[in-house]
């Protein structure tokens, strides 16, 4: 975690948070559909947004090559720079499906992108946002996992590949951890091994934060963290299509209807 928090003034707007969009996943008839619905969500938060927050596996798999990007996506990426050009800042974090983002989306958008946890600091409120993959106990194979893709060297010799066949591996891969709730048998809330909801546990005992905000469950969430403060998770946008609202007047998730 960065050392100073962030701080954002709401004005009289407020701040929005989704995740788990996995474009391009499960084929591109279908992601293009979420593509749209996701395109309408930031047309119907544009007006009001002080901030938007992309927490992680907004791309079912990204990878930057030296001069070249994933293929498609182009009415999303158009979008965010609208609304940048509009002076929306638009924060992206990296998730365990987009973690080898790298810096285009600073450059030519303007968008930080952060691969871990950051704090903000928003009305006097304290709140800790991130991803979430790697976090808590358990799920070891996947550390493991992480701690190689972020190598340098790992990432230094998948750029030999030739960027047709280096797509196609990483699409094959990821298609193996497909989102799908019925596949993956995550609808079901998981009590005490909610590890997320563990990490949150852990570290209020060390530092206090009023909010707790994560993605990558793909479970939406809103759990009380000891006495003072709340952990949420936003759920994912194949099936559900939450999100998670802030403003002056407190804290909700929301499903998206449009």
């Amino acid at each position: 975690m960065q050392s100073n928090p962030l701080d954002f003034p709401l004005k009289g707007k407020k701040l929005y948070f989704a995740s788990d969009f996995h474009l391009g996943a499960p084929n591109d008839v279908e992601s293009k559909i979420r593509e749209k619905r996701i395109i309408r969500w930031l047309d119907s938060i544009a007006d009001d947004a002080a901030a938007i927050f992309l927490v992680g596996d907004i791309f079912d798999f990204w990878f930057e090559y030296g001069q070249v990007i994933p293929k498609g996506f182009i009415l999303f990426i158009s979008k965010i720079s609208q609304l940048r050009d509009r002076g929306i800042p638009i924060i992206f974090f990296t998730g365990n499906h987009d973690l080898w983002m790298k810096d285009y989306f600073t450059i030519e958008l303007g968008i930080p992108v952060y691969t871990h946890p950051i704090e903000l600091k928003v009305e006097g409120k304290s709140i800790l946002v991130g991803h979430g993959d790697g976090l808590g106990p358990g799920d070891n194979s996947y550390k493991f996992l992480k701690k190689v893709f972020t190598n340098p060297i790992a990432q230094w010799l998948f750029r030999w590949f030739h960027p047709d066949l280096g797509m196609k591996l990483a699409k094959s891969w990821s298609g193996h951890s497909r989102i799908t709730n019925i596949e993956k048998d995550e609808s079901h809330f998981l009590g005490d091994d909610e590890w997320l909801w563990t990490y949150c546990k852990e570290l209020e005992e060390k530092k206090h934060h009023d909010y707790y905000i994560f993605g990558h469950r793909h479970l939406p969430l809103e759990l009380e963290v000891g006495s003072n403060s709340t952990y949420y998770n936003l759920g994912e946008w194949v099936s559900q299509n939450t999100y998670l609202e802030f403003d002056a007047h407190g804290t909700k998730l929301i499903t998206f209807k449009g």
